[in-house]
């Protein structure tokens, strides 16, 4: 048996293609959307969802892995495929990565607890002809890592089999362009995570599925950002929204288990290493264009030396590129897992855990080395290091991420360790 470490050839096609995006597309237009917030990059959405569907796929979801009838059978390599993608998306900026045309967590979750009818419905849209998206809603004002805190109600109208909806959710990624009817952009929809049952704490939680245009949801604020400006994040609103019985993900019968609660762990699960690959993609772009910098100025990195012998630069630079290639390990690791169906709650969370620290690291410190150039907007490099914060705070926070970690390798509960 063999142990091989070369990219696979078609996640290495794919990475190919998607750099010249990155550096013509995406990379180009970096400063315009960063001081331009909410304006949208129709011609990128466009784009890159004719480009997907010319490929075979809809949107940035693991595809199917299962070999035609007759092919030569190979390992699954869905969600490494994927993570490669968003790494150089996100390389290329991380901002329009999160407004690629597709499901995001709106259809990780559909993924995660949906029944198969509803995956068929739902996520079939993304191959359609319009750019389309959707969103995930979880957090409010009062509930943020703490989902047991969660109020937003929802009330089965037994007589019209519909679901009424009541609460408010925040710092919802893409929730505007997942739920407003823009002519350029297909029917989308968010993902709302609700109580059936307040007695019942976790157990009681359910996601629904809102379609856009249903009434009773407005959008009520687009927040101003540090980073991640090109991608809207919204307020969404939800007063007596009704939808069918059959939006709900997973059973609508509360017992005494955490189903609806694990169902939004298993979609964080799945999509916290892609978390972690988009911020692995931020920090990788800041230190290939330090290093590029450098060389400009006649500093080259000597590798294999003593650190005593080496320049303080060059032992930070080296410090960044072993930050970078362990968080991308940690990630391989988790999305192979994920591809394996094997559990991979524990790589996944620590996977997060190390990209978050590393790619607020690296940045910072590539600002520092550049000095004033870093400061400025001359450079990407301020963006950055702006732009990087954000990926140890969605999707479960570093302090959140390291409690699940810490839970798992002691073998505590969530009551045992707070």
């Amino acid at each position: 048996m063999t142990i091989e470490f070369e990219t696979p050839k078609p996640i290495a096609q794919i990475q190919f293609v998607l750099k010249t995006v990155a550096q013509e597309m995406m990379r180009s237009q970096s400063r315009h959307f960063d001081e331009n917030e909410h304006e949208i990059p129709f011609s990128y959405i466009e784009f890159m969802h004719t480009a997907m569907k010319s490929t075979g796929g809809g949107s940035l979801t693991p595809k199917d892995d299962k070999p035609k009838e007759g092919a030569e059978k190979r390992p699954p390599i869905g969600y490494q495929t994927l993570a490669a993608q968003i790494e150089m998306l996100a390389w290329g900026d991380v901002g329009f990565y999160l407004i690629t045309p597709g499901g995001g967590l709106g259809a990780a979750a559909v993924q995660a607890a949906g029944s198969p009818e509803q995956r068929a419905k739902f996520l079939a849209r993304f191959a359609g002809e319009k750019p389309t998206f959707a969103a995930m809603c979880m957090t409010e004002a009062g509930a943020g890592s703490d989902t047991s805190a969660i109020r937003t109600r929802a009330v089965l109208d037994e007589a019209a089999q519909e679901w009424v909806i009541n609460g408010e959710k925040i710092f919802v990624t893409g929730g505007d362009k997942s739920f407003t009817e823009y002519e350029q952009f297909g029917k989308g929809f968010i993902v709302v995570w609700a109580s059936i049952d307040p007695t019942a704490g976790r157990a009681g939680m359910r996601a629904f599925v809102v379609e856009s245009g249903t009434k009773g949801v407005s959008i009520v604020k687009l927040e101003h950002k540090l980073g991640i400006r090109a991608s809207d994040t919204a307020v969404i609103s939800l007063v007596d929204v009704r939808v069918p019985y059959d939006n709900i993900l997973g059973n609508a019968t509360v017992e005494k288990t955490t189903t609806g609660f694990k169902g939004a762990m298993a979609t964080f699960d799945a999509t916290r290493p892609l978390v972690a690959a988009s911020g692995i993609g931020v920090a990788r772009a800041a230190l290939e264009s330090l290093k590029e910098k450098l060389t400009e100025q006649g500093v080259e990195i000597r590798y294999g030396l003593p650190r005593n012998k080496l320049t303080s630069i060059e032992r930070d630079v080296i410090d960044m590129e072993i930050q970078l290639r362990s968080a991308w390990l940690l990630v391989l690791k988790a999305v192979w897992m994920a591809d394996n169906k094997k559990s991979n709650a524990l790589e996944s969370s620590m996977s997060k855990v190390r990209a978050g620290d590393i790619v607020t690291k690296i940045t910072q410190k590539a600002v520092e080395i550049m000095g004033p150039l870093g400061y400025s907007r001359e450079f990407l490099f301020e963006k950055w290091f702006r732009d990087a914060k954000i990926t140890d705070i969605y999707e479960g926070t570093g302090q959140i991420n390291r409690l699940v970690v810490a839970r798992h390798i002691l073998g505590y509960s969530g009551k045992e360790l707070r």
